[in-house]
């Protein structure tokens, strides 16, 4: 799968541009505000429907516009995609592809697969659980459309069992019955979200630690581990467990919604443990083993988007990086940097065919 030309109207600082593509290295250099991480947000954008830095959609608007469009023609499968995303101020958001409106934007998540390396992965290590939580769905999500509506079912029926919760204290009232209804449906939901991210972790563990492994030179031991309250016990039973405890709160305390993901080098958290090469590290073989994963799963390459990884990290670790880029498993990539010669000099050992785009 290819991006061969991508258009931006009124996107974050981006009044009009448009950029034809190289097939495989395609690098935006430049001093810091004048977009380059724009232009990788803008592909992302096509890929999910939405920023990866910036969900509010109207904050993606051109300050001074009404809308925004973004337009990227693609070749898949020998066939040309062209898929255009575009937001007007109090209206909702449209995808498009070929001309025809997606109903449901679960629909298009996974037909662009896509991954991104970005300095904000770092709120995987430092943010809670949520943030984690989310990476593994959206591994998942992007090779498992059937995943992705159990997610969105079970999201549902949790805002409604905590609303009943709330309904229940309002009122001072209480019935089992009909709590049951929404108890029932989670644990069904529920367990078949745990056993699709416990199979998953399963798989990416392995191929998550040999990246690591190439990246920093077998100098660490790192580990994954899935927490949820249903390693425990299953989800009707924890339900019951904490009735009067989810009753107080008033909300659903137990569930795979409280799932997360253990970072551990040397049998410690990152977090606490790790260098800031160690994290940055980890992060990029995380996001390197999600593009392995998807791949596999999907047999589609994705595309490949480094924003700004080449600071902070030892030229050792810079050249491990670019030693795994310059395998034929990828296919076309997007990078991102403050330094043009850095940069160029960087990609010329790919010996690829690349462009460079100085904004």
């Amino acid at each position: 799968m290819i991006l061969k030309a991508l258009s931006l109207i009124n996107y974050k600082n981006f009044e009009s541009a448009s950029f034809e593509l190289d097939a495989k290295i395609n690098c935006f250099v430049g001093n810091n505000g004048v977009g380059k991480t724009n232009v990788l947000d803008a592909i992302y954008h096509l890929s999910f429907g939405k920023s990866y830095f910036n969900p509010i959609t109207t904050q993606n608007i051109n300050h001074d516009a009404e809308f925004f469009v973004i337009d990227g023609v693609y070749e898949k499968n020998e066939r040309e995609e062209k898929v255009i995303v575009s937001a007007k101020r109090g209206q909702k958001k449209v995808i498009k592809r070929n001309g025809k409106v997606y109903e449901r934007f679960s629909d298009h998540i996974g037909f662009l697969p896509l991954v991104i390396i970005s300095p904000a992965d770092r709120d995987l290590i430092i943010e809670g659980s949520e943030t984690r939580r989310k990476f593994i769905d959206g591994v998942i999500s992007q090779s498992d459309k059937a995943y992705l509506d159990t997610l969105l079912k079970y999201n549902k029926t949790l805002s409604q069992r905590n609303a009943l919760l709330k309904y229940f204290n309002a009122n001072h009232t209480f019935n089992p019955d009909t709590l049951e209804i929404y108890n029932a449906q989670m644990h069904d939901l529920g367990s078949l979200l745990f056993k699709k991210r416990a199979a998953f972790l399963e798989a990416f563990t392995p191929i998550f630690k040999k990246r690591y492994e190439a990246i920093s030179g077998g100098k660490e031991n790192v580990k994954l581990k899935y927490k949820s309250q249903l390693h425990d016990a299953p989800l009707s039973q924890l339900f019951i467990e904490n009735l009067k405890k989810d009753r107080a709160l008033q909300y659903t305390s137990v569930g795979v919604h409280r799932d997360d993901l253990g970072f551990k080098i040397e049998g410690h958290p990152i977090k606490k443990f790790g260098s800031q090469g160690q994290q940055k590290s980890y992060l990029i073989a995380l996001k390197l083993a999600q593009f392995d994963f998807i791949k596999a799963q999907s047999s589609t390459t994705p595309l490949l988007l480094l924003d700004d990884i080449f600071d902070k990290l030892d030229e050792n670790r810079v050249t491990q990086i670019i030693d795994l880029v310059n395998d034929k498993n990828f296919g076309q990539l997007f990078i991102s940097d403050t330094h043009p010669d850095r940069t160029e000099a960087i990609v010329k050992e790919i010996h690829q065919s690349y462009k460079l785009f100085k904004l």
